[in-house]
């Protein structure tokens, strides 16, 4: 496989592995949205905004030691503050559609409130995943050069095994 691949491969994984801290984030952000919601008296947004900040509590641990865990440790702070910038930008738009709405058009009902937190988790996950690859999670430069020339040197040794040496006769 030449290095267009070991590159999808790692784009592969890394939707994979952010797929699957997404997921379990998603359904932390859906149990503690309902919790709240059943358990309080607050309204249905409150509650959501309660569920989004524990989910991206759980997101940061998980992307930070799962999904991008060979990405650039050097700048915690910078990766920290960038990376709550961004949650608070998907808070918004995830929480923005439920208000819409629950307020606007008055869709309320529990079922109601779950579809539409749903589509405001799936809309805000676009956003955050490019953010946080693009902006927070930045890979480290010389780990991908590393990994392109091990790739070329794998094609070369390859090539070079297939090929004949001179001082080998073939009779």
């Amino acid at each position: 496989m030449g290095h267009g691949s070991s590159g999808l491969r790692r784009a592969v994984r890394e939707v994979a592995t952010f797929g699957a801290v997404g997921g379990a984030g998603l359904l932390v952000n859906l149990a503690v949205f309902n919790l709240v919601r059943h358990l309080t008296e607050l309204a249905v947004v409150r509650a959501s905004v309660i569920a989004t900040v524990v989910a991206i509590v759980f997101n940061y641990i998980g992307f930070r030691y799962f999904t991008y865990r060979d990405r650039d440790k050097s700048g915690r702070t910078k990766e920290l503050t960038l990376f709550l910038l961004f949650s608070a930008v998907g808070l918004v738009i995830e929480n923005g559609i439920l208000y819409v709405a629950t307020y606007s058009f008055g869709w309320d009902s529990p079922l109601q409130s779950n579809i539409f937190k749903f589509v405001g988790i799936g809309i805000a996950t676009l956003f955050r995943f490019w953010s946080y690859r693009s902006w927070v999670f930045k890979t480290l430069p010389a780990r991908e050069a590393v990994a392109s020339a091990e790739s070329f040197l794998t094609e070369a040794e390859q090539v070079a095994a297939r090929k004949p040496r001179p001082e080998q006769r073939v009779r």
